[in-house]
């Protein structure tokens, strides 16, 4: 985990509308970092406006995120020039597909190389491309999205149906209305490639904003999982990703544990009969980062 370049402020983002400046400060205070959003959180007709209010936007810029809209898209440079000249240096870029474009879009005014790049897979190219993604120098997170990649896809919903195929639709953690098989497996590669690539996973949002108890069942297996965060659009699932990312009081003790062993140990040790080695050591470190009890 030290290895990480970049890590997210904690484990509850929070999207907020670029159009609604007035929102700005509350979606800060309530969350871990906020997402100023000039794509789809924006009006198309009220970008020019938002723009303005993202250069104006005096938020923390290590616990603010701006996601502009996509590589070609008519918005794209305007977004650029934006960011450019706001206070803030970490971009989430949306249907990441094609590096290659990406970069000779910005390189002539050479603001990648001051930008944290969240890039958001949500495109059948964006997932065959995810090697090369994943391992670009400025690409410091990885984030997927569901609803786009099924349109994509040419479907009609990302998740079973509470009455749908039952002996499939219990979903992630056992919930119902789960990922259908395709964006399960997208939310997995996702993962497995910000592991391999030495950064970190982003979750995806849960979309019923009603579903509390759904939207913690999700953050529960993406914290179990490995995912660093999980990102929200309302403030009402924040206490709940909050709570799942949290490790218990009994997670905290053995963890507290294997890290004062690793100290005095060079090789494989036991902690109350487990035998411990570098995987478990590994966990328990995750452990101490989610951790406020743990320094």
């Amino acid at each position: 985990m030290s290895s990480l370049t970049w890590l997210p402020a904690g484990p509850a983002l929070l999207f907020a509308p670029a159009d609604r400046p007035e929102r700005f400060a509350k979606a800060s205070d309530r969350s871990d970092m906020v997402i100023l959003d000039l794509e789809d959180g924006c009006r198309a007709e009220n970008r020019t406006e938002a723009r303005t209010n993202i250069i104006d936007c005096d938020l923390d810029p290590n616990r603010t995120i701006v996601r502009i809209n996509p590589v070609g898209s008519p918005d794209f440079l305007d977004d650029v020039e934006a960011v450019q000249r706001s206070p803030f240096h970490q971009v989430m870029v949306p249907k990441m597909e094609d590096l290659s474009l990406f970069d000779a879009t910005v390189s002539p005014t050479d603001v990648v190389d001051g930008w944290n790049v969240i890039a958001l897979i949500e495109t059948p190219r964006g997932v065959l491309n995810l090697t090369a993604i994943a391992n670009h120098p400025n690409v410091v997170a990885l984030f997927w999205g569901a609803e786009d990649l099924t349109a994509a896809l040419g479907g009609t919903s990302s998740r079973y149906g509470l009455n749908e195929a039952p002996t499939l639709g219990g979903g992630i953690s056992g919930h119902p209305g789960g990922y259908r098989e395709v964006p399960r497996m997208v939310r997995s590669m996702v993962l497995l490639h910000a592991a391999a690539a030495g950064i970190v996973a982003l979750d995806s949002i849960h979309a019923d904003t009603a579903d509390v108890d759904g939207a913690e069942a999700e953050a529960e297996d993406a914290a179990g999982s490995g995912f660093a965060a999980t990102v929200s659009i309302h403030p009402a699932l924040v206490p709940a990703i909050r709570q799942a990312y949290e490790p218990t009081p009994e997670q905290e003790d053995w963890a507290r544990k294997v890290i004062a062993g690793a100290k005095e140990n060079s090789g494989a040790f036991a902690v109350d009969g487990q035998m411990i080695d570098a995987p478990l050591l590994r966990q328990a470190e995750v452990i101490a980062l989610r951790s406020p009890n743990i320094t």
